[in-house]
Order: C-alpha cells, then sequence, then structure tokens
C-alpha cells in the first residue's frame, strides 16, 4: 500500500490570481504546510481544454447542475433552470471564458493527504462563505450574488481537485509523465520519517 506523503493533487491557480500579483502567496500558503511542488507551468489554455477539464468526470454535469439548484432552494431563491444539464451548460459557457481570459499556473502538489490539505488552505468555493485564514476568505470578496446579476463565473483565485479520483483525471490532462519531476525535499525527513533519524550528529 502506497504511503500518504505520495497523494498527488493539482492546483490552477487562476487568471483574477495573477492580475492580483497573489501567485507567490497562494504558493506559500501551500508550501508552508509542507507539501512538495512537483509540477508546474504557466500557459494561457484553450477553451477546449478547460470544457475538457471539467467534464473529465461524465457525471459533472448532472452532479453540479443539481448542486447549483440546491444552492439556490437552500436560499429559497428561484433557480436560473430546473433541469441540471441546461444549469452547467451555461455555468460551463462562463467557466470557459473566465479561465481563458488570461494566463494561468497549473501546478501538482504532492504529501500526505494532499487533496484534502489543499482544499482546506484554499477555502470554499464560494469566496463570501470561505473561513479567514483560508486563500479565498483572506483574498476575494466575491459572491454567487454578485455572480449571478454580473452574469459571470465565481472569481474565486484557485482551483483544488476535489476528490483523490479527479486529481487522478486532472493530473494527465495537464500534466504529461516526464513534466512530474520525483526528488526528495530534506523537509521530508522531518515530516515523515519515524525516528527523526539523522538530526544529531
Amino acid at each position: 500500500m502506497k504511503h500518504p506523503k505520495h497523494e498527488r493533487t493539482l492546483v490552477l491557480i487562476k487568471p483574477d490570481a495573477v492580475q492580483r500579483s497573489l501567485i507567490g502567496e497562494i504558493i506559500k500558503r501551500y508550501e508552508q504546510v509542507g507539501l512538495k511542488l512537483v509540477a508546474m507551468k504557466f500557459l494561457v489554455p484553450t477553451e477546449d481544454h478547460i470544457e475538457t477539464h471539467y467534464t473529465l468526470d461524465p457525471a459533472w454535469r448532472k452532479v453540479t447542475g443539481e448542486k447549483t439548484i440546491k444552492g439556490y432552494v437552500d436560499k429559497g431563491l428561484e433557480p436560473p433552470e430546473k433541469d441540471p444539464h441546461k444549469v452547467t451548460e451555461a455555468l460551463l459557457t462562463k467557466l470557459k471564458k473566465y479561465m481563458t481570459s488570461g494566463p494561468i499556473i497549473a501546478m501538482v502538489w504532492q504529501g500526505a493527504h494532499a487533496v484534502a490539505i489543499v482544499r482546506k488552505i484554499t477555502g470554499s468555493t464560494e469566496p463570501l462563505m470561505s473561513d479567514v485564514g483560508t486563500i479565498r476568505g483572506d483574498f476575494v470578496l466575491d459572491s454567487y450574488q454578485m455572480t449571478d446579476s454580473d452574469g459571470r463565473s465565481i472569481r474565486n483565485l484557485v482551483h483544488a481537485s476535489g476528490s483523490v479520483k479527479e486529481a487522478e483525471q486532472e493530473i494527465p490532462h495537464w500534466f504529461s509523465a516526464k513534466e512530474l519531476i520525483e526528488y526528495r525535499l530534506v523537509q521530508e525527513q522531518i515530516l515523515y520519517d519515524v525516528n527523526l533519524d539523522g538530526i544529531l550528529e
């Protein structure tokens, strides 16, 4: 069985974060917790690449549409559509416009419970509901209310894989196997070595 320290997750620093000069701050948060950066690239993705990214899971359209509709109902609001597929069709159009509006940074982070740790540090999808101390809670003031009235995608700085399975689908979409660098960080001895050997000489 693989040690949890080998778990990997995909992170995309979105165009709004790049434009607001938050690249270093975002990377620092993941580094400080002890995760290891194993791949990174700077690019402007195509609309096709973004659409494929969000639809790697065939259930994404249905599940995301249903979740969006439920979100409206829970707030006592009328959803724009009752059909989950129509909801995600509109959502995907907005996401493609947002994610191709400028350069992004694609990264792969590795470490124990990488998916859950990155999600915790990043914060809730809606910045308004993100806790203070998270990336979205500290650096964004956007909300679904604003995006609905503006007819745009939520600007929340970062995409992070939602599960280990999702990460395993997303990483090969953005990186080839040879772009994932296998190397040792000195701090891994402190994080993972059972006996903390080698500290004292």
